[in-house]
């Protein structure tokens, strides 16, 4: 079962973690201002009274009568109060329990063993308390959105800054080596974010240098091999005629056919080559390729349209991916053009696991099946050259009746299990050439996709 996985941006996490901490904060400190205001209130009324109920005890010492808000023997009065009056101390008593304001006594033994005491409630002073509760609420119901506001300020600061290193990095993966992340995100504000991303541009200097040194002994090994290489076919063809002679002149051009492959893996790894580029009209192109390189290929031509690209290069692609469907796959080898995408699919067992999610790799030799142990340069130096192209390149595998296995499907003309003439015709490779609307103006701007089948 495949788990539901929810992607929110930095900004909102900051913005929802800050706005429950402005929450909390506000609640825990209005309850805190809540019920100091309220313990001060209840002291402050106890003292009140028990002011009260000494001034109305010396009144009542004086002139034998309570005065107007006094009572003596008061039905109404507690028993818990009463009971510690009547041991001789002077004592107050809160009742809270009426939710409003509280009921405050106070109550004071007299000489003659009667009880004086005093009743208030003192709801002026505990409508304070209402408007402050009120206050509160309306405090800290601003805080939130402010919270809100302010994590929104941060996040996205800092969200935009991920943004673009995250570009930065798509760009050097992509073969822009003169990019760098710490001049890409800029800013005024030093943070981790500048930590990471000098450490990203160091590693991307060192990996950088280290291909660049690994292509030049690449190139430099292809060169000291191309002289002692065309010696040994010149050598080759002054030999007598013979199998012998025929066993060394193939060797020795398979491996002139190396030395030259790695040349021009060399050139484009180096992202120095260019494509000069001719309008073509695609279905004519591509026929008269196919018919010279591979007649028992069949064409179709769903879609006829124009491109602005490279006749040499775009030629080579042809090639390349014939030839390795012709290797490894299986006949009938297809080739639909529909508009600027061209696909060629053979009927072979497919392509291998490891190219679908690695792409293809250079000096793996291809056995006699694809799930044998890989691919040579061919796949390599197409994948190249389309980049040169601005082009597009994808390999997949169609499925048991003739459906493509992996992510998404090519627009129009014949589907991919389908023969020209709509037929059902079985498994097989599909690679897929998607050439650019516009011309391109660099070089390795749109990479290499492999579905996994």
């Amino acid at each position: 079962m495949r788990r539901l996985v929810m992607r929110t941006g930095i900004r909102w996490k900051l913005s929802i973690a800050i706005a429950a901490v402005s929450t909390l904060v506000a609640i825990v400190l209005s309850l805190v201002v809540h019920n100091a205001a309220r313990i001060s209130m209840l002291d402050t009324s106890r003292d009140v009274l028990d002011d009260r109920v000494k001034y109305a005890q010396r009144f009542y010492e004086a002139t034998k009568r309570p005065p107007f808000e006094a009572k003596i023997g008061d039905p109404r009065l507690p028993p818990k109060l009463k009971k510690v009056v009547l041991t001789g101390q002077r004592a107050t008593y809160l009742d809270d329990d009426n939710g409003g304001a509280p009921d405050v006594w106070a109550a004071v033994p007299l000489s003659n063993g009667k009880v004086l005491s005093i009743h208030a409630r003192f709801e002026d002073r505990y409508a304070v308390l209402t408007a402050l509760d009120r206050a509160l609420v309306v405090s800290s119901a601003s805080v939130v959105p402010v919270g809100c506001a302010l994590g929104v300020l941060i996040g996205g600061q800092l969200s935009r800054r991920l943004r673009k290193a995250a570009t930065a990095a798509g760009k050097i993966t992509e073969g822009d080596t003169g990019i760098r992340i710490r001049d890409a995100i800029g800013g005024r504000v030093r943070d981790e974010t500048d930590d990471l991303a000098r450490a990203v541009d160091a590693m991307a200097d060192a990996l950088q240098r280290r291909l660049e040194a690994e292509r030049r002994v690449t190139a430099d090994i292809a060169h000291e091999l191309r002289t002692p290489v065309t010696g040994l076919l010149t050598a080759a063809e002054l030999l007598p005629p013979g199998r012998p002679t025929e066993l060394v002149r193939n060797r020795a051009q398979a491996m002139r056919t190396l030395v030259e492959d790695v040349l021009e893996v060399s050139r484009l790894d180096s992202a120095a080559e260019r494509a000069e580029l001719q309008e073509v009209s695609l279905g004519e192109f591509v026929s008269r390729r196919v018919r010279t390189i591979a007649p028992d290929a069949t064409v179709l031509v769903v879609q006829d349209a124009y491109a602005h690209t490279d006749p040499r290069r775009l030629e080579r692609i042809i090639g390349n991916l014939l030839a390795n469907a012709a290797r490894h796959g299986r006949a009938p080898v297809e080739v639909t053009i529909d508009g600027r995408m061209l696909r060629v699919r053979d009927h072979g067992p497919g392509f291998p696991e490891e190219l679908l999610a690695d792409g293809p790799s250079r000096f793996r030799t291809g056995s006699t099946d694809r799930a044998g142990n890989g691919h040579g340069l061919g796949l390599t130096i197409a994948a190249g050259q389309a980049r040169v192209l601005g082009a597009r390149l994808t390999f997949r595998n169609a499925g048991p009746e003739g459906g493509a296995t992996g992510a998404g499907a090519d627009h129009g003309g014949a589907g991919d299990g389908e023969a020209p003439d709509g037929g059902t015709t079985g498994t097989g490779a599909i690679a897929v050439l998607w050439l650019p609307e516009s011309a391109p103006t660099d070089t390795g701007s749109i990479p290499v996709i492999t579905l996994p089948g």
